[in-house]
C-alpha cells in the first residue's frame, strides 16, 4: 500500500441547502441524502467519516459532464470544486501537482503559464481532472495513450478515511486509480507528466467517405491527432487532422470564432428538432449539411486547439474497439442506421488511440478505435444504441464508462485482463463498500 500522509486542521464543511444533484444534459438525476462541498483533504476526511457512522455511501460529483449513472447515488454526494488548484509545478520534469477537481480548460491556461502541456486530451475541457481520469476519458493519436497515461502518483482519500498516494512504489494500486470509476477513494490530487509547451495545426476538411474508409490506417498513422465524424445517410464525412508545428500559434478573431461555433451549434440543435418532428427528412438533412462543411485550419497552442465548444444537448454511446476492426464497425454502424431507417441526425465519431496499462482502461493492452454514436436529447435513442452496442461488442469492444451502456459484471469481466486485479486494489483500499452506487454494483458485481 502507498504511504499513509496526515491531514490538516478540519474545518466547518459546506452543505448544499437542497440535495439534488443533474448531470450537464440533466438526464441522470439523483437525490443524495446529503451533499457536502468541502474546501480541504481534511474535510474530506470528515465528510467521509460522517457517511459511515451514518451507514451511507459516499459518491463524489465533478462537473457532470458524462452520460452515465456512476455519480448518481442516494448517500452523501461531494462536489470538490474548491478543491482546483494547481499546487506544485517542476518544468525541468514536466512534473505538476494539481488538485483533482481542476477543470482541464483551467489546467490547460494553468500549464501554458508555466511552459508546459498535457501531450494530449480530449476534445471537451470543462471536465474536472478526477472525473475525466475515473472514466479512461481519451483524445485522439495513435501514438499517445489516454489521459490517464499521464498520471505518475494520486492522492486519495480510502473508504476507512485514511490518506494515501499511489505511485511507483505500489504499480497495481495507481493502474486501478488511474481508471478506477470512483470505486476506491475520494481524489484530492494528482501528479501528472506534462510537456513543454507545443503548438497544433489543426484542418478540418471534408473528404468522400469511401477514399476516408479506403485510407483510414494512412489517415490514422500519418498525422500526430487523427478523428473523423460521419453522418448516416451521406457520403461524405468531415475529418480533422492535427499536428505539431514549429509555427507560431496564429490568432483568430474571437468574435468570429464564437459565432461560427455558434452558429454550428444551431445547425445541429435545429437539425435535431426536424428529426423529431419530421424523421424522414433526416436522410436529405444530413446529406445537406455536409455540403455545407468547409475546410478550416486552426493555428494555435494544443490546449486551444484540442477543445471544442459544445452547447448542444445529446446522449452518446462510445466503444473502444482493437484498431484493426475501425472500418468494420463504421460500416457496421452506418449500415444498422440506414437498413432500420433511423432518424439520426448525429454524426458516428471515430477516434485512435495507443494501447495503456491502467485495470480499468478500455484501451488497456491493445491499440485501440473509439467509436461513439450520438442522439439529440430527447429523441429515441435506446434502439439505436442497444443495436449498436451489440455490433461493437461482437467486434471485441469495451465500453466508455463515462458514456451510456447496458452491461453488467457478468459480461464486462472476461473483457479486461485485469478485471481480478482492479478488484483486489478496491477490496483493499474500500472493503466496506463505501464507495459504491448501483451503477457500481451492476458493472463491478457490487
Amino acid at each position: 500500500m502507498g504511504q499513509r500522509l496526515p491531514h490538516g486542521v478540519p474545518r466547518p464543511p459546506q452543505v448544499a441547502d437542497q440535495p439534488r444533484w443533474a448531470n450537464w444534459s440533466g438526464e441522470q438525476r439523483c437525490s443524495p441524502a446529503a451533499i457536502e462541498a468541502p474546501r480541504s483533504e481534511a474535510e474530506v476526511v470528515e465528510a467521509v467519516a460522517r457517511a459511515a457512522e451514518a451507514g451511507r455511501t459516499v459518491r463524489v460529483a465533478g462537473s457532470g459532464h458524462s452520460f452515465s449513472d456512476l455519480v448518481c447515488t442516494d448517500g452523501h454526494l461531494l462536489t470538490l470544486s474548491a478543491m482546483a488548484a494547481v499546487l506544485d509545478a517542476d518544468p525541468s520534469t514536466g512534473l505538476v501537482r494539481v488538485q483533482g477537481a481542476v477543470t482541464l480548460h483551467d489546467l490547460g491556461h494553468a500549464l501554458a503559464g508555466l511552459g508546459l502541456a498535457l501531450e494530449n486530451q480530449g476534445d471537451i475541457d470543462a471536465q474536472t481532472l478526477a472525473g475525466a481520469l475515473a472514466t479512461g476519458t481519451h483524445g485522439t493519436g495513435v501514438r499517445w495513450a489516454n489521459l490517464s497515461s499521464q498520471v505518475a502518483a494520486m492522492r486519495l482519500v480510502t473508504g476507512g478515511g485514511e490518506v494515501v498516494e499511489l505511485d511507483a512504489s505500489d504499480p497495481d494500486g495507481l493502474r486501478a486509480a488511474r481508471v478506477s470509476l470512483g470505486a476506491l477513494g475520494v481524489v484530492t490530487e494528482v501528479v501528472l507528466r506534462c510537456v513543454p509547451a507545443f503548438t497544433l495545426e489543426r484542418v478540418d476538411e471534408p473528404r468522400p467517405l469511401g477514399e476516408v474508409l479506403d485510407g483510414l490506417d494512412r489517415l490514422a498513422d500519418g498525422a500526430d491527432h487523427f478523428e473523423l465524424w460521419a453522418f448516416p445517410y451521406a457520403d461524405r464525412v468531415m475529418t480533422r487532422t492535427s499536428t505539431r508545428s514549429a509555427r507560431a500559434p496564429r490568432s483568430r478573431n474571437p468574435r468570429a470564432d464564437w459565432v461560427k461555433g455558434h452558429l454550428e451549434n444551431e445547425a445541429l440543435t435545429l437539425a435535431g428538432r426536424l428529426a423529431g418532428r419530421v424523421p424522414r427528412t433526416v436522410p436529405r438533412l444530413n446529406r445537406a449539411m455536409m455540403r455545407l462543411v468547409t475546410r478550416d485550419v486552426v493555428v494555435d497552442r494544443s490546449h486551444r486547439v484540442y477543445a471544442s465548444r459544445r452547447d448542444i444537448r445529446f446522449t452518446e454511446l462510445e466503444y473502444a474497439l482493437p484498431r484493426e476492426q475501425a472500418r468494420t464497425a463504421i460500416e457496421g454502424v452506418l449500415d444498422l442506421v440506414a437498413r432500420r431507417r433511423l432518424p439520426v441526425a448525429m454524426p458516428i465519431e471515430v477516434r485512435f488511440v495507443a494501447a495503456d496499462d491502467a485495470f480499468l482502461s478500455p484501451a488497456s493492452g491493445r491499440a485501440t478505435c473509439y467509436v461513439a454514436v450520438h442522439q439529440h436529447r430527447g429523441q429515441p435513442f435506446e434502439p439505436y444504441f442497444r443495436a449498436a452496442e451489440e455490433l461493437l461488442l461482437g467486434l471485441g469492444g469495451r465500453p466508455h464508462w463515462g458514456k451510456r451502456h447496458w452491461l453488467g459484471a457478468e459480461r464486462l469481466a472476461s473483457r479486461y485482463p485485469g478485471w481480478e486485479a482492479f478488484a483486489a486494489v478496491r477490496d483493499r483500499l474500500d472493503p466496506e463498500g463505501r464507495f459504491t452506487n448501483a451503477s457500481l454494483r451492476r458493472v463491478l458485481g457490487r
